[in-house]
């Protein structure tokens, strides 16, 4: 039963304070680097295999952290993974702007990954409680969660022309950039303590779970097809994240017009949560991933079809309309067929395959890119796994009997 206590929590506030973490361990760790890429890959030589190599290993320590996670959370409790993934991220991203070599910025890429893997899935899991109070917004709130990784690509396609032009008669410019996004993710943890310290009391105030309550324990075979579709997700979205800037600078798009789209795609993200929060709350199927993959599929093929700007443009807002909707599908996904002393188990195996995904997406579209084909063929492949993705989500069917949320 509910603690009556929970109605006059601001939950709104709570969702959106969380939302910091996804744009620490998303928005800045990760799709900050689309916009360094450039100018990283002209100072210092890379072919795009290198340079998709650097997420490659980022999705790497994404997985291993996806993986020690649910022992991490039995052990230390969602709180202080969030707190100290925020932290340790936060750090490796600061030192990724001391060093020049190839295998150093690979290592700390890894580390990042690590590290906001504990973050991503710790804040999911407390997103996830917090729905779990407000069923009839629980959609809603989640989105608000996932949707804060728009904030993070907000910021870093405001922080990282200015840092660079800024830093620009010194050496390496770009590593400023990572100092100043480094200091952006530790503002964010600060605000983070206080949702994290809520939450915490919520679940440290619940009563101890039955053994009723813990009797169906999550069976990866269930949900195959839903994770199939997400490890395509995952190969698919993270080539054009990585890859996007870099071919609108080869099409000769001005900086100017980049700063707008890649912050118009952030702002879309954040009004995700509002747009598909009707979808994640009625379906408890896979319906959501096929819908959201196969639209994630239409937004990254475009820029590879034209150049013509208003595509452009429309591809981006798409694109961050729809893809960490996606994210929280899969959340929505398991809190509605299972009960809730297994959402920790479910959301760390969807993290899994979808970092696993990762691993292979930009090294993939990199090696294509510096084919003939160039850019535009990498994308167009991206395109093809998300439509992949969306035909295997299509069969994923809801556990029987409906579990009470």
């Amino acid at each position: 039963m509910a603690d009556p206590r929970d109605d006059r929590l601001p939950h709104v506030a709570l969702a959106l304070a969380l939302s910091l973490g996804a744009a620490v361990s998303l928005g800045i760790t990760r799709f900050a680097y689309g916009l360094l890429l450039p100018p990283m890959r002209a100072d210092l030589q890379w072919s795009y295999t290198l340079a998709g190599a650097m997420n490659t290993a980022n999705a790497v320590g994404y997985l291993l952290g996806a993986l020690a996670t649910p022992a991490l959370l039995a052990r230390l409790g969602p709180v202080r993974l969030v707190l100290g993934g925020a932290a340790l991220a936060s750090v490796f991203m600061g030192l990724s702007g001391f060093f020049t070599g190839a295998a150093p910025l690979l290592l700390q890429r890894v580390l990042a990954g690590v590290a906001s893997a504990f973050l991503f899935i710790a804040g999911g899991l407390l997103a996830a409680r917090l729905g779990a109070q407000q069923p009839r917004r629980a959609g809603f709130l989640l989105g608000l969660y996932y949707g804060g990784t728009g904030l993070g690509i907000a910021l870093s396609a405001l922080l990282v022309p200015a840092v660079l032009a800024a830093a620009q008669p010194r050496p390496h410019a770009w590593a400023w950039v990572w100092w100043a996004l480094a200091l952006a993710c530790l503002a964010a943890t600060a605000v983070l303590a206080w949702p994290a310290r809520v939450l915490g009391r919520q679940a440290a105030a619940a009563p101890a779970a039955g053994p009723a309550s813990s009797a169906l324990r999550f069976a990866w075979r269930d949900f195959a097809p839903g994770l199939a579709g997400y490890a395509m997700f995952g190969v698919g979205y993270i080539g054009y994240m990585t890859f996007v800037i870099a071919l609108l600078r080869e099409q000769g798009v001005t900086p100017a017009r980049i700063t707008l789209f890649y912050a118009l795609l952030g702002v879309a993200v954040v009004a995700s949560a509002r747009i598909w929060a009707g979808l994640l709350d009625r379906y408890r199927a896979g319906q959501p991933l096929a819908l959201l993959n196969g639209l994630l599929g239409v937004a990254t093929v475009l820029p590879a079809l034209t150049s013509a700007w208003p595509a452009v443009l429309a591809s981006g807002l798409l694109f961050g309309a729809v893809f960490l909707s996606v994210v929280a599908s899969t959340t929505a996904l398991v809190r509605h067929n299972l009960p809730a002393p297994q959402w920790a188990a479910g959301i760390s195996a969807f993290t899994t395959v979808f970092a696993a995904g990762q691993i292979v997406g930009p090294t993939v579209v990199g090696w294509i890119a510096d084919g003939a084909g160039g850019l535009a063929r990498g994308l167009a492949v991206s395109a093809g796994a998300l439509w992949i993705g969306a035909l295997l989500a299509s069969r994923q069917r809801a556990l029987a009997p409906p579990l009470a949320t």
